[in-house]
């Protein structure tokens, strides 16, 4: 089953990253989004590549390992790859499915284009992603 615009942005309105956003700047990320369905084992992200593609969550859970010992668990709702993408630096750690999951998909480009022509969504964005940088 595929989403339509208005569940893509019920979905994306619960992630902490967009929190902030309007309906309107929820719709146009809405549109970036790609619905993928992955079976158990998929490895969406490897440690030390670069960042190319956001993920967000909507059914399923993944691991997160750094140097091969989990770290974390994904569940509903949770996003992933989005410091890489910003940063335009080497993944930290490798994300794979524990089952079959649903995921909304942002390409690098998708994502950065958006940011570059809408400020007041990068602003906001990038105040999401600071307050998940631990401090050293």
């Amino acid at each position: 089953m595929q989403f339509g615009k208005n569940q893509k942005v019920e979905l994306i309105k619960e992630v902490p990253l967009f929190g902030g956003l309007s309906k309107s700047q929820l719709g146009s990320i809405a549109q970036l989004a790609d619905e993928v369905d992955v079976p158990t084992g998929k490895e969406l992200i490897a440690e030390g590549d670069r960042g190319r593609q956001f993920f967000v969550l909507v059914e399923g859970t993944a691991d997160v390992r750094r140097r091969g010992r989990k770290i974390n668990r994904m569940n509903n709702g949770d996003f992933f790859g989005a410091i890489a993408l910003v940063s335009d630096r080497p993944t930290t750690a490798s994300v794979t499915a524990t089952e079959p999951s649903r995921l909304l998909v942002i390409t690098a480009s998708g994502f950065r284009r958006l940011l570059r022509d809408s400020p007041d969504v990068q602003l906001k964005v990038l105040l999401a992603l600071a307050e998940r940088v631990p401090d050293n």
